[in-house]
Formats: C-alpha cells, sequence, structure tokens
C-alpha cells in the first residue's frame, strides 16, 4: 500500500470497488511512495498479515476471491498460500500475479529464491497473471529473453499448466521478427486458449499491470469467460494510458480516480 502514486492496493481497490465489490485488503508492505523515484520507505507488515489472517478465521469471515499481488519475501509467500490452500476447500478463486520482474530481468532487489517461491503460489492458481519475463522465469524457458518465437508462446503457456495453474493469462509477449505484441492465455473452463493483440505505446506508468488484474478479477466475478475479461482489461489500460500520457508526473501512476466513471463502460 503506498502513501504517494497510483500501484498494488492503491490501484486496484477504487477500480474493484467501482465495480461493486467489498475488498479486503492484506498489504504485505507499507511504502511511502512508488519505487520509481528512487528513494522510499519501506514497512514490512509480515507479522500484521499473519496476525490479521489469525483475526479473520477467528471472526469467521469468508471470501469469494484471492487476488495477490507484490510479495516481500519468502515467509509472506507460505502464510498467503497457507491462505489460499485453507480457503480452496469452501470455493474461493484464487488469482495469482506472480510480480518479480520486467524486461527480462527480475526487478532491483528480488532474489533468485523469489521464482520458486512464485512457483509455490502458481502451483494453487485457479488464474495466474504473469507477464512474459515473469512466466520465462517460472518455466525456465527464455529466461532472461525479451522476445519469444511464435511458435513457443503456446509451449510457454503449456509449461505454466505444467507447473499447476488451471487457467493461464501471459502479458507483454514480444513475437521475434513478426513485431507483435501479444497478450495470451488459456482458459480451463472452456478449454480455449487464445491472443490478442495489442499496439505499444511508448509510455511508461507504474501500476498498469495492477490496473490489468483489477479489471480482469472484475470481470471473472461478473461471470464473464477468461478471453473477455483480458480483452476488457487490456482495452481500459489502452484507455487510460491515451488519457494520461501527458501527465507530468508519471511516477506517481494513473490518476485513476478521474476515470472512474468511464472504466465500466469501456
Amino acid at each position: 500500500m503506498p502513501g504517494y502514486g497510483k500501484v498494488a492496493i492503491a490501484a486496484m481497490m477504487p477500480i474493484l470497488s467501482s465495480m461493486g465489490y467489498s475488498i479486503c485488503n492484506l498489504p504485505t508492505a507499507l511504502i511511502s511512495n512508488t519505487l520509481d523515484y528512487g528513494k522510499f520507505e519501506i514497512h514490512d507488515t509480515t507479522d500484521y498479515m499473519r496476525n490479521t489472517i489469525e483475526v479473520w478465521s477467528q471472526l469467521n469471515f469468508s471470501f469469494d476471491c484471492i487476488c495477490t499481488g507484490f510479495i516481500s519475501s519468502s515467509k509472506q509467500v507460505d502464510i498467503i498460500n497457507d491462505f489460499i490452500k485453507k480457503n480452496q476447500s469452501k470455493g474461493i478463486l484464487a488469482i495469482v500475479d506472480p510480480i518479480m520482474g520486467d524486461y527480462g530481468k527480475l526487478y532491483h532487489g528480488i532474489p533468485d529464491s523469489r521464482v520458486s517461491d512464485m512457483r509455490k503460489l502458481v502451483k494453487n492458481a485457479d488464474i495466474s497473471i504473469p507477464n512474459f519475463t515473469e512466466a520465462s522465469f517460472l518455466c525456465d524457458f527464455y529466461a532472461g529473453c525479451d522476445k519469444i518465437s511464435s511458435k513457443d508462446v503456446r509451449t510457454l503457456i503449456t509449461k505454466m499448466q505444467e507447473i499447476g495453474s488451471k487457467s493461464v493469462v501471459i502479458t507483454s509477449v514480444d513475437v521475434e521478427a513478426e513485431e507483435k505484441h501479444l497478450v495470451c492465455g488459456y482458459d480451463h473452463n472452456c478449454d480455449e486458449y487464445f491472443q490478442f493483440e495489442y499496439e505499444h505505446i511508448p509510455v511508461k506508468f507504474p501500476g498498469t499491470g495492477d490496473i490489468f488484474s483489477a479489471v480482469l478479477t472484475g470481470n471473472i466475478l461478473r461471470d464473464n469467460s477468461l478471453s473477455v475479461s483480458v480483452k476488457k482489461a487490456m482495452d481500459v489500460v489502452k484507455f487510460l494510458i491515451e488519457n494520461s500520457r501527458n501527465t507530468q508526473d508519471s511516477f506517481k501512476g494513473i490518476f485513476i480516480e478521474k476515470f472512474i466513471h468511464d472504466i465500466d463502460k469501456i
């Protein structure tokens, strides 16, 4: 949960709330601002997470969906994984975004051990949403590369399934020699592979992956198919980027509340 900027919980909550969902948040860290500024303060919340889940259990709180985001340690992975496994018997939907890296590299400060940690979460995911870099590290396939051949796109999806994820969405897939940018995946509910091409917009905002996850999750919970939910999420992200590209301080992320009434109409 950032104090300044629209990433992680601060990006997801307004979207899911505007879609009519009651959101319970479990921050993995409190951060002073988005990390793009280069200077920040981080407060670890591992003990708070553990104690909060225990209180929720004692109060018999129930949930329809668990959607994971940035996780800062192996201990937190174990806490969340246990929480998912205990609730899946009650029919809860587990959506895992294994946030670790981008552009062929793990994020600064993310240890190599985080890859095996995230495999544990993906193993119990109903839907996993890695970007291409994260999928390639998780599957040890094209790891460290920033592009993939068209014939290996489905292979990467299959390898994600082999880890344990029932359905898979892989974002930011650049296809070699074809100049294509894809979001691709597999929906186990209807045994359907899908892929959508998108236009690369040369501007960077933190939090767009969180926006994508929020819109996708909200639409899945409305009983839309995975492919329909993915396309909706892509359209929303494109709209928000196009209407925010002249923002002077892009490190802050996208001012979601400004467009909140447009998101559900796209």
